[in-house]
């Protein structure tokens, strides 16, 4: 069985700006992910993608410790944090380290969806909120399309609202939609007339149907899912907010997810910098350690400063929504960009660190397991959903030179 290596953040740096409040439940996360999810993680990051994998007793548990009630007001059921956004994005970090396939299941149920319900009414709050909080039931958030990834603009939408008698009428198709084919609702944006509206549409409902779940290079323990609506109806009490307020939902709910997202990525790259390091200690070469050449400690030396500015821009980004600003644009994007590129170009770093042994999903020889390659392979999709990296950029330059 695979060993934790020893982590190089406590040695390397200082939390005096993080919460007290963030710092003690950080501890409890990393607890839970040491002992309860690091027993299956290898198994959950090397499994084809199948409903009859989904770690529904892993959620179970988070639920029945409260972490699904962190980013929640006390009156909705949650925890009533001082710095919630901080506190889930913290979560996801540990989570990641961990496993990446797991962190992006949670994220989707109770950051994406939880954070889109808790903008509902009082009767979405008590129908669907609570039970998605006490694991009662599993959430997704449906906002890709097949043609369209990071533009959803209304007009660009092909999941189409009509009014009719007591509700609406929904059709359309949704794409890489995490957690769809065993979740019991899903809120989901979709096109009115040329105004964008999030509904929440149980799964159940008659016309309603997910694909197989998607076979993925990477994080093959988060299960994605086409979604097809058929003449879906939808109750007028579904509707989250009022008609147009679609997107605005989402972005608020983004917001979250995507500094959930630079969080994920800084778990992942702190991940592999520890395995790294824990290798280059161990192997040698000419005579002496990895450790010892000169190359190598440069590299690592310019890694470990930017896993910890990775980190600063997530923890910045949860504090800023934590202080009343619900859109921090430039904080939310940079987290996300920088977290999700630190993921990638240390796992890559990584692999060639470990040389032959950075490719071995399992060596023949001995059954040994690696856990860089499959960092390589689960870091990849962050610097690509809930919006590419080029798309940040993007942002980012907007709010330096305007629209």
């Amino acid at each position: 069985m695979r060993q934790l290596p020893q982590r190089m953040s406590e040695k390397l740096y200082k939390n005096d700006y993080v919460p007290e409040e963030t710092l003690k439940l950080r501890k409890k996360f990393r607890s839970f992910a040491e002992k309860e999810l690091f027993p299956i993680a290898y198994e959950l990051g090397q499994r084809r993608e199948s409903n009859e994998n989904f770690p529904m007793e892993l959620f179970k548990s988070m639920a029945k410790k409260g972490f699904f009630k962190v980013p929640h007001k006390k009156k909705d059921g949650g925890m009533g944090l001082k710095y919630p956004a901080c506190a889930a994005a913290t979560l996801a970090e540990e989570m990641a380290y961990i496993s990446a396939s797991f962190s992006g299941s949670v994220n989707a149920h109770f950051l994406l969806a939880g954070m889109s319900l808790a903008q509902g009414s009082n009767y979405i709050k008590r129908n669907y909120l609570k039970p998605l909080i006490e694991c009662e039931a599993i959430g997704a958030f449906a906002m890709t399309e097949p043609q369209s990834g990071s533009d959803v603009r209304s007009s660009s939408l092909i999941t189409k609202a009509t009014k009719a008698r007591g509700g609406y009428i929904v059709s359309g198709q949704k794409r890489y939609i995490t957690n769809a084919g065993i979740a019991d609702y899903t809120t989901t944006l979709v096109d009115l007339n040329g105004k964008s509206c999030m509904f929440v549409i149980d799964m159940k409902s008659k016309g309603v149907r997910t694909s197989e779940p998607d076979k993925k290079l990477g994080n093959r323990g988060e299960l994605t899912y086409d979604i097809y609506f058929d003449k879906v109806r939808v109750p007028k009490e579904n509707l989250i907010g009022e008609v147009g307020d679609g997107l605005k939902v989402c972005l608020r709910a983004l917001m979250y997810g995507r500094t959930g997202i630079g969080a994920g990525g800084v778990g992942m790259a702190q991940s592999a910098f520890d395995e790294s390091v824990s290798f280059m200690n161990e192997r040698k070469a000419f005579g002496k350690t990895i450790s010892q050449f000169q190359h190598w400690q440069f590299l690592m030396a310019e890694r470990a400063i930017e896993i910890e500015n990775a980190r600063n821009l997530y923890i910045k980004s949860g504090l800023q929504i934590d202080s009343g600003n619900q859109f921090p644009i430039l904080e939310s994007s940079g987290a996300k960009f920088y977290g999700s590129k630190i993921s990638v170009d240390m796992a890559r770093d990584a692999v060639q660190i470990f040389g032959g042994y950075g490719l071995m999903v399992e060596l023949g020889h001995d059954k040994s397991t690696y856990k860089v390659e499959e960092i390589y392979r689960d870091s990849k999709v962050g610097e690509i959903y809930e919006g590419s990296n080029e798309i940040h950029k993007m942002v980012i330059a907007r709010e330096i030179f305007g629209r």
